[in-house]
This record gives structure tokens, C-alpha cells and sequence, in this order.
């Protein structure tokens, strides 16, 4: 054990506190649901990294690596996902959100070849179940935003409140292979190889599904706030089709956007939310790169990812005009001090 695996996790977990807490009095001055949804998410990350600095500098016992993988492998990114959601309720994203839970459940049977492979599997009941499961969820969002577009987000939270209960329970009732915890024989960073099948397979759909939802939200609130030029137009009514169209849309007017935007830049009338949106984009794609590559063996990144992870996020939550012009960091800071006086 080197100096590096204990201090990274402890920068990310410091980092999260600090952020929490500003995201956090946001919410308390402002009431919006996804500062709230975000908040949680953010101590969620401080928790998770904090187990790992607890474990790294002090050891590893069963109920430290059931607090990490519960938080850091299954909520995280689930709850910064719907805060997203929850942010961009008024434009529809809940269509895609619903699309990455039903996404997020089929990345179940790769989990179990993976179970396989080790020679732990679960019963693929259990895949099939979650596969279920997530269709159903994904679906009753979708239903949700064609409904009525804000509906989505407080189904969506309602749906990922319900199944933390559950994967909490499972959580802290599953047998752990001896000695109650895995580490990487090398880095010592620790993966998911003492969980259960059962518990495994279920990082799909809360991990990929909330990633998926926290980088392409932020690039979609990218394409909102930069000059754009639309190749584009128009709309299609046709259910599915007029989804699928509208994202083809995003993503080509984006690209074609770039040299106006870069332009915007360099003359400063680039609206700031664009870089703050871009560097919450990178701290969602970051740290899920590093956490897929552990699933192949590659663990020394996995720490460096999770403190690049937050800090981008945190560059993104200063850069934004919002933030300063509010004064929401100054007066926690200000908040902080009275306090210690």
C-alpha cells in the first residue's frame, strides 16, 4: 500500500464533502429538486470514497466493503443520473433517461458471462429478473414524459427511492465470500469479486443508466446554451420515430456547432454554462471509463478516475455564471465561518 492509494480517495472524499455542501445550500435557498437529488448523489461519492480511504489506511472489514459497494458501485451515479433528469424535465429528456434504465437492464447477461467466466454465477432467473425489472422502469418513464414532460423526473426518483431501499437490503444481508472483502492483489483497489452474482448483475441499471444520464445531459445542456447552427429542423410527431430523430438532430447541429461555438470563445460571448456543462460532461465520462476498465483487470486507475471524476464536476460547478452571480459559494463559505466563530 502506497501513499498514493490512501491520499487520492481522500482528496475525492473531501472534494464531494466540500461540493455537497454547495450544491446542497443551493437547494436550501432555492428549493429545486435536482440540487436536492444531486446533493444526495455527491454524499453518496464522498461516502464511497471515504471507505476507501478508511480501507486503504486502515483496512478492510466486511461492513467498510459493504458501505463501498453499495454507494460506490450501485448509487453514485444513479442518483447524479436522475438529478440530470430532474434538471432537464421541461425538455423531454426523460424519453432517453427511460431508454438508458432499459439499456442499463441489458447489460445484465454480460455481467453473468463475466460471473461465468470467474465460476460464480447467479441463476439466470435473477438476469432475467432485472432485465424485467428495468424494461418496466424504463418504460413507465418514457410513459411518464409522453404524458406529461415534468412527470418524468418524480417517477423516475420514485422508481430509483424504492429500489435503493431494495439493493440496501441486499446489501447488507449478502453473504460475502471469506474473508468478507476483495482487493486487486497488485493495486489493492477493491472490485466486486466478494458480492454475490445476484447483487452484481444490478450495477447495470443503476450505474450505466445514471452515467449515461449525467454525460449526455450535460452535453444536451452543452447544445442548449451555444450558438448553433441547425442543419436539422423541424420535428417528427411519429412516436419513437420523432424521439430517435430529435436525438440525430442534437447530435448532428452539435457537431456542426462546434466552429461557431469555438469562435463564441475566442471573442468571449461564449454563454459560460456551455464550458460548465462540457466539464460535468468529462467528470460523468471519466471516472465510468476507469470503473469499466476494472471490470477487465485494469485497477490502478480507478481511484485517479473517481478524484479527476469529481473535481471536473466541481470546475463545472464554479464555471457556471449561475453560481457566481447567486454568491451560493460564498454564502456556504461565509455559512462555514460563522460558524467555527
Amino acid at each position: 500500500m502506497t501513499v498514493i492509494d490512501v491520499l487520492l480517495p481522500l482528496l475525492t472524499c473531501l472534494a464531494s464533502i466540500v461540493l455537497a455542501a454547495l450544491v446542497l445550500e443551493q437547494w436550501r435557498q432555492r428549493r429545486r429538486p435536482f440540487q436536492a437529488i444531486w446533493g444526495a448523489g455527491l454524499v453518496w461519492y464522498a461516502i464511497s470514497s471515504g471507505t476507501q480511504f478508511a480501507g486503504a489506511a486502515f483496512g478492510w472489514s466486511p461492513a467498510l466493503y459493504r458501505v463501498w459497494y453499495l454507494f460506490g458501485a450501485i448509487l453514485v451515479a444513479a442518483y447524479l443520473g436522475v438529478g440530470t433528469v430532474s434538471l432537464l424535465s421541461r425538455t423531454g429528456f426523460g424519453h432517453f433517461a427511460g431508454v438508458s434504465i432499459v439499456l442499463g437492464g441489458l447489460f445484465a447477461p454480460l455481467s453473468q458471462l463475466a460471473l461465468v467466466k470467474e465460476g460464480h454465477p447467479t441463476a439466470w432467473l435473477n438476469v432475467a429478473l432485472v432485465i424485467g425489472i428495468s424494461t418496466a422502469a424504463g418504460v413507465a418513464v418514457i410513459a411518464a414524459t409522453a404524458w406529461r414532460r415534468e412527470a418524468a423526473a418524480p417517477v423516475a426518483m420514485a422508481i430509483l427511492a424504492g429500489a435503493s431501499l431494495v439493493v440496501a437490503g441486499l446489501a447488507v444481508t449478502a453473504n460475502l465470500a471469506p474473508p468478507g472483502y476483495a482487493l486487486d492483489p497488485v493495486t489493492h483497489v477493491p472490485v466486486g469479486r466478494a458480492v454475490p452474482g445476484y447483487l452484481r448483475i444490478l450495477t447495470g441499471p443503476f450505474n450505466i443508466a445514471g452515467a449515461l444520464c449525467l454525460v449526455f445531459g450535460a452535453v444536451f445542456s452543452t447544445y442548449v446554451y451555444m450558438p448553433k447552427r441547425r442543419v436539422l429542423r423541424g420535428t417528427v410527431r411519429t412516436p419513437v420515430v420523432g424521439q430517435l430523430y430529435r436525438a440525430l438532430a442534437v447530435v448532428v447541429n452539435l457537431v456542426t456547432s462546434i466552429p461557431l461555438a469555438a469562435r463564441a470563445l475566442a471573442e468571449g460571448r461564449l454563454n459560460s454554462r456551455v464550458p460548465a456543462t462540457v466539464l460535468i460532461a468529462l467528470g460523468g465520462f471519466v471516472p465510468g471509463i476507469t470503473s469499466g476498465l476494472e471490470r477487465f483487470g485494469v485497477t490502478w486507475s480507478f481511484a485517479l478516475g473517481e478524484l479527476l471524476g469529481v473535481l471536473l464536476i466541481f470546475a463545472g460547478f464554479v464555471v457556471s455564471e449561475e453560481v457566481f452571480r447567486r454568491g451560493a459559494w460564498l454564502a456556504a463559505l461565509s455559512a462555514r465561518r460563522g460558524t467555527v466563530s
